[in-house]
């Protein structure tokens, strides 16, 4: 999976998200496109489009929607800090992949919402129904979903949605079933302790679970490396560490569900989250 998925379009001309503090709004107000340039350094964490991403083998999308002020068109966009492509677009973008490929599924988790009202949500189911239609997997038991339910019935999406809302559309899965903890830390070895911890808690049956290898910039972590963005400053440093946690992990109820990262392209990560689908079945092979 890919952490902030959209943010390879995050656009520099756009206004501020309203979900951002006033020092960054501030900040914007007086430095203008100079400071939305350095922001897009820190809020940019992917570097591919949907369909790059698709490509390489992502299949779990991290996805923030918000509605953009004074917008004519009343629109919804991707955002974070700064607003990104429009949903309908990303969607179909989704969609054409799906088209070609039949037998893959992906998951479209829906977790944050910024300045939506009712009719936004409205909007937004409308826009899935339109674009997947009975692609869509309805709401079930996280374990009775395997690939071969999946081919069986032609569903290829997932869609979790982080609202009250999610209880009023059969299609809609509710956010408790994807849940994804958040280290929040720029240390490598308290990252790793916090993963390893959430995976000896994660409950066995009854939801998904990501695993976010992630590392969040604290303000202080920004204003050193203002200039050099997190892939720069963060992501790349701490690389071989995080990936050294992946390659030891086991898939399965007990162990890794859904990993995350930033720049999903760097290193092998996406090679090696894949291969713990390998091994997961010459585990079953050997107790058989």
């Amino acid at each position: 999976g890919s952490h902030d998925s959209f943010s390879f379009y995050i656009d520099e001309a756009s206004p501020v998200g309203p979900e951002q503090p006033e020092t960054v709004q501030n900040f914007v107000s007086v430095f203008g496109t100079v400071a939305k340039k350095l922001m897009r350094k820190w809020l940019a964490t992917q570097t591919m489009n949907f369909t790059s991403q698709l490509g390489a083998g992502i299949r779990y999308f991290d996805l923030r929607i918000s509605t953009k002020p004074r917008d004519p068109d009343n629109e919804l966009y991707f955002a974070h800090g700064l607003f990104s492509a429009k949903v309908k677009e990303g969607l179909e973008e989704i969609n054409a992949f799906l088209a070609e490929h039949p037998k893959e599924v992906v998951f479209l988790d829906f977790n944050h919402f910024y300045g939506m009202q009712k009719y936004h949500h409205e909007k937004l189911v409308q826009m899935l129904k339109d674009t997947y239609g009975n692609k869509m997997c309805p709401a079930i038991f996280a374990h009775e979903v395997t690939l071969q339910y999946l081919w069986e019935k032609e569903h290829q999406v997932l869609v979790f949605y982080h609202s009250p809302v999610a209880v009023e559309v059969a299609f809609l899965w509710p956010g408790q079933m994807m849940p994804a903890p958040w280290a929040n830390t720029t240390d490598p070895e308290k990252l790793i302790q916090f993963l390893q911890a959430s995976i000896t808690e994660r409950r066995k049956k009854g939801s998904f679970f990501i695993s976010q290898v992630v590392l969040t910039p604290k303000a202080s972590t920004v204003v050193k490396g203002v200039a050099s963005g997190l892939r720069e400053t963060i992501t790349e440093r701490a690389l071989p560490a995080m990936m050294e946690w992946v390659r030891t992990q086991k898939a399965g109820e007990s162990g890794v569900n859904i990993i995350t990262a930033d720049f999903v392209e760097l290193g092998d990560f996406i090679s090696t989250v894949i291969k713990l689908n390998y091994a997961l079945d010459e585990g079953e092979d050997d107790t058989t």
